[in-house]
């Protein structure tokens, strides 16, 4: 377990360091956050920055709790290296989301590790599709193949609605870089795990359905 708990501790204490320094230092929190304006000017570094920067202490500390959670189930089946290569491409992913969707938005800004955390989430939903998952106000056991797939539904539905001052874009597409990476990586789930690999896909399929007829 020490081995495991390296990485994600390792993850978690930059992002408190970083996100600290933000909550005390608004230039510098200006000059990292997601900001469509500056990432246009060509400011990339914002497009993994923006990930390590929260809004308050509880933003940061739901993304780590989550994290440390999910992590050790990722950590278990791809290792240290495979881990850190999901981790970082469901933020890119979920950066690239966010762009994507609001790149005419020149003031539109957004931080927080959500992207990379739905993104470990979803890799972790892959490798054990039936642990249990409770929620608050939720007395029972949601599996998490039902938890995935209701999540992704909403954070379409927050998408179309703009609902909330949340980057929902950012949180599907870090799942999405997840759920993608993953399989690259752990090939063998399309034998073991077919059905929740097709599952999980279904609103992915559904978003970039209704993105192309121009519904989002």
């Amino acid at each position: 377990m020490l081995n495991i708990d390296v990485v994600v501790i390792t993850i978690i204490v930059i992002n408190v360091v970083v996100s600290l320094k933000g909550f005390k230092d608004f230039s510098f929190f200006e000059r990292y956050k997601f900001n469509i304006g500056g990432v246009r000017r060509g400011e990339q570094i914002r497009m993994v920055s923006s990930g390590f920067l929260h809004v308050d202490e509880m933003h940061l500390f739901f993304n780590m709790f989550t994290l440390y959670f999910f992590a050790p189930v990722v950590l278990q089946y791809l290792g240290n290296i495979k881990f850190l290569v999901v981790y970082f491409c469901s933020l890119i992913v979920g950066s690239l989301f966010s762009f994507f969707f609001h790149k005419d938005e020149y003031h539109y800004s957004a931080v927080g590790a959500s992207g990379a955390v739905s993104g470990i989430l979803f890799s972790s939903i892959l490798f054990k599709p039936d642990m249990s998952l409770y929620l608050m106000f939720i007395p029972i056991p949601i599996p998490a193949y039902v938890f995935g797939i209701g999540y992704l539904f909403y954070t379409i539905y927050g998408m179309k609605k703009r609902a909330g001052n949340i980057g929902h874009d950012a949180h599907f597409g870090g799942a999405v870089g997840g759920y993608v990476t993953t399989l690259l990586l752990a090939p063998w789930l399309f034998e073991e795990n077919l059905l929740m690999v097709g599952l999980l896909a279904i609103p992915i399929i559904i978003l970039f359905v209704l993105q192309k007829k121009g519904k989002l």
